[in-house]
């Protein structure tokens, strides 16, 4: 189980930042930025290896859900 944000979304906050950097900004004045939101991904095959059973109130909650 894993609560984290979109790492497409860090990924393209990042590559603005260092376009921003390479054209001349300052890192200290850059904002800082925090993620929009979070995912919630659970691994079922995990679970299931430790013979573990996903209410199913946190599946209906979970964004992903891992095979």
């Amino acid at each position: 189980m894993a609560w984290a944000p979109d790492p497409e979304e860090q990924y393209r906050v990042a590559a603005r930042y260092v376009d921003q950097i390479l054209k001349g900004a300052s890192p200290w004045d850059l904002p800082i930025r925090f993620p929009s939101g979070y995912f919630l991904t659970l691994n079922g095959a995990a679970a299931k290896a430790l013979g573990m059973v996903l209410p199913p109130a946190l599946l209906v909650q979970a964004d992903r859900m891992l095979p």
